[in-house]
């Protein structure tokens, strides 16, 4: 299915409730292809598995579970799929005011307020801190009532706490612009999203946006804070991350898969995004897995 703009998604709280929290068993949310917003932030977790995050323009896989924090507004897609082989996934989603307009101006909440300002752009959490949340989720995601606030509250106290993180978005997003702006990029988002694994022309995306090439590049740079060659190539590595984690092909199958025409060209960039040969990122896997 394409999109031509991320699409709204409605959220209502869960009854007797001030938020959302939904937990999914494994296949249980899957929504990976699904490109959509809301104003609710929303906090992600995964229990173990692998798979790709498209969250604003950052494209990025993640291993061994995901945790990830998302401002109001940010367009994303689902982060499971029948692939990503994850024992479970809770979710959770609040409006920015659910405990009231004022809550998060009192100085006790000045660090968590930083944070969720900080989730306008994306963030997601290392290791060590995916593993010291799991057990509370778990128990978050059992306990009712006013219970269930309190350890809310408390594990963003943590994820405020933490170094442990990466904002994944850098500088403004392009929803702080016009709808115009919006509209054109999630053009030229899906475009890439549905046509990757082909030779994608500058030219047939500067017409999608109705540009010249020279002023969409400066454009899509403005937006994005990165070349449309970066954008592409980003999201061809994730997927060959996506295939080297989960498929058992071959790495000259895994690059003509994932959009590269030239094998020497695919383990170059592969390089520069990840640090190591696809090869040695094979091996480390294994390593792990065994």
């Amino acid at each position: 299915m394409k999109h031509h703009s991320p699409s709204f998604e409605a959220i209502n709280p869960n009854i007797g409730s001030s938020f959302t929290l939904l937990k999914f068993p494994k296949n249980g949310n899957i929504k990976s292809h699904v490109w959509h917003y809301h104003p609710e932030i929303e906090l992600i977790f995964v229990c173990g598995g692998s798979g790709k995050r498209q969250i604003g323009s950052n494209i990025s896989h993640f291993s061994d579970g995901d945790l990830i924090l998302i401002g109001s507004n940010l367009p994303h897609c689902g982060m499971t799929n029948e692939n990503t082989n994850n024992d479970y996934e809770i979710v959770i989603q609040f409006s920015p005011d659910f405990l009231g307009e004022s809550f998060w101006n009192v100085p006790e909440m000045s660090r968590i307020l930083a944070l969720l300002n900080t989730a306008k752009s994306g963030i997601v959490f290392g290791d060590e801190v995916k593993k010291s949340i799991r057990e509370k989720m778990e128990i978050l995601s059992e306990a009712s009532s006013l219970d269930r606030l309190l350890k809310l509250i408390d594990i963003l106290k943590e994820l405020s706490d933490t170094k442990d993180f990466q904002i994944l978005n850098a500088g403004k997003y392009y929803l702080q612009t016009q709808k115009e702006d919006n509209d054109r990029i999630n053009l030229i988002f899906n475009h890439v999203k549905d046509n990757f694994k082909e030779q994608i022309a500058l030219e047939d995306v500067a017409g999608l946006a109705t540009m010249t090439v020279p002023s969409f590049c400066r454009y899509f740079k403005k937006i994005t804070n990165k070349t449309f060659t970066q954008f592409v190539n980003e999201y061809r590595i994730t997927h060959a991350l996506k295939l080297l984690t989960e498929q058992p092909l071959s790495i000259n199958e895994i690059c003509f898969e994932s959009g590269f025409n030239n094998f020497s060209y695919f383990n170059k960039t592969f390089k520069e995004y990840t640090k190591k040969s696809p090869s040695q990122y094979r091996k480390e896997l294994s390593n792990v897995l065994d």
